[in-house]
């Protein structure tokens, strides 16, 4: 049935009152469509961002910063390498023992040592029954660059390259650190010591005097250290005053010059999703019986 009204708002009242229980005001309601991607979206919203766990980062550093050899890797990947050296194991199980062919050349590694102990000791006879010419130890902590140096200068026989019974000289001491001096670093004198720092005095060499000229002091004559100072080292290498000056040279070149790795760890961060971020989705009409049809 059509009707017919002289103004808008007579016909707007008469829709009204055909049509109430099936008319909302506000927005038409949501598709299933349109509530699946508003859900999607929802899912795509980020937390704020968090601490996660520690990510490992390779930096290079000077070789005395470096990280901390792999001491059995070491010595096994030299083994292999040089065919007139051999390992070989005593009744325990602690200690490993590297021998020249001539048998006057030896060092011991003690496995799974603190990082602050001896972790490696070297030393040299005159013949395979003499008394030992010198010695020198590594900690644990001892940097890869200069393990790596050392056994080198091992390999290349610059281990026999020593005056016999004769202590360090002027010369000795001049040719060992020439490195240190060529890099500028600091050099001072106090007392019985000599010692060579970096700028930063994060790492040093020191000469014991005394302990090199009297046989009966029975302490290292050169030290090689880095970290807080030489009497809390992170690191350290003690040699007799007898170590030939090319094998201390090329310890000296690798503080003063080389390179090495050390790793670090970052802290990584994550996004997690945050259910409280949902965006709320309109709620259904509400759709009663049609009383009668619109027009």
């Amino acid at each position: 049935m059509e009707s017919s009204f002289h103004a808008a708002a007579d016909a707007l009242a008469a829709f009204d009152r055909v049509h109430r229980g099936t008319v909302r005001s506000g927005p038409p309601a949501q598709t299933d469509v349109e509530r699946q991607a508003d859900e999607a979206r929802s899912t795509l919203t980020t937390a704020p961002v968090e601490a996660g766990p520690a990510l490992p980062r390779i930096e290079t550093v000077p070789a005395y910063a470096a990280d901390p050899a792999d001491h059995d890797a070491v010595l096994e990947a030299f083994v292999n390498e040089h065919g007139d050296w051999a390992k070989w194991r005593t009744w325990s199980d602690h200690t490993t023992h590297l021998v020249h062919e001539s048998q006057t050349l030896r060092a011991e590694l003690i496995h799974e040592p603190d990082l602050r102990e001896a972790a490696w000791t070297f030393a040299a006879y005159e013949t395979p029954v003499s008394d030992r010419m010198w010695h020198l130890t590594l900690t644990a902590a001892t940097p890869d660059p200069l393990l790596q140096s050392l056994l080198i200068s091992l390999a290349h026989g610059d281990a026999w390259d020593t005056a016999l019974g004769r202590p360090a000289i002027e010369r000795t001491v001049s040719a060992a650190t020439r490195p240190l001096t060529d890099a500028g670093w600091k050099h001072t004198i106090d007392g019985r010591h000599i010692r060579w720092q970096t700028h930063h005095g994060d790492a040093g060499v020191q000469f014991d005097v005394f302990a090199a000229q009297d046989s009966h002091i029975h302490l290292a004559a050169w030290t090689l250290w880095a970290g807080p100072d030489i009497d809390h080292p992170t690191w350290a290498i003690h040699a007799s005053r007898y170590a030939p000056a090319p094998l201390l040279a090329a310890l000296t070149e690798d503080l003063a010059h080389n390179t090495g790795t050390r790793q670090t760890r970052t802290t990584r961060t994550e996004h997690r999703k945050n259910p409280a971020s949902t965006a709320p989705t309109h709620p259904p009409a509400s759709v009663g019986p049609a009383t009668g049809p619109a027009r």
